[in-house]
């Protein structure tokens, strides 16, 4: 049988990440981007902090170690300035060029996963990226 629960996951993902610029838009007038920013990050880690203890999870913190804490840290970094650099873009832009645009780390990840993790793409796979990087350029046009 077949495990499809990744999917629901992701479709709940990329529900929540939409509202991301919807929700960050409404709130950046008169705002700083970056005060935004640092709002909406330490509302996240206050809610992953809850999440975290309600699971009973809480505990395991403290095992994480070594690599597993540097390469969970370099993500949480990477995710800060993606975030730094969104809000200062749709504080001055439009969503709907931005959005587009922003999803194109979709590609980008997929070449990072070939050459950092050694991932395998099929041809249709890569027809599919190709799309998106084509829609998004496309989505993005004035």
């Amino acid at each position: 049988m077949t495990d499809y629960r990744w999917l629901i996951y992701a479709l709940i993902s990329a529900a929540s990440a939409s509202l991301v610029a919807i929700f960050g838009k409404l709130g950046l007038g008169g705002v700083d981007s970056t005060v935004a920013t640092a709002i909406r990050s330490s509302v996240m880690t206050l809610f992953l902090v809850a999440v975290l203890f309600a699971s009973g999870l809480g505990a395991k913190v403290i095992q994480v170690r070594g690599w597993p804490l540097f390469w969970i840290g370099a993500s949480g970094v990477a995710g800060a300035v993606s975030w730094l650099f969104y809000f200062k873009a749709i504080q001055i832009g439009n969503v709907s060029k931005i959005a587009p645009i922003d999803k194109l780390s979709m590609p980008l990840a997929v070449l990072l996963a070939v050459v950092i993790l050694h991932e395998k793409y099929s041809k249709l796979n890569w027809l599919g990226i190709s799309l998106i990087v084509i829609g998004a350029l496309l989505a993005s046009l004035s």
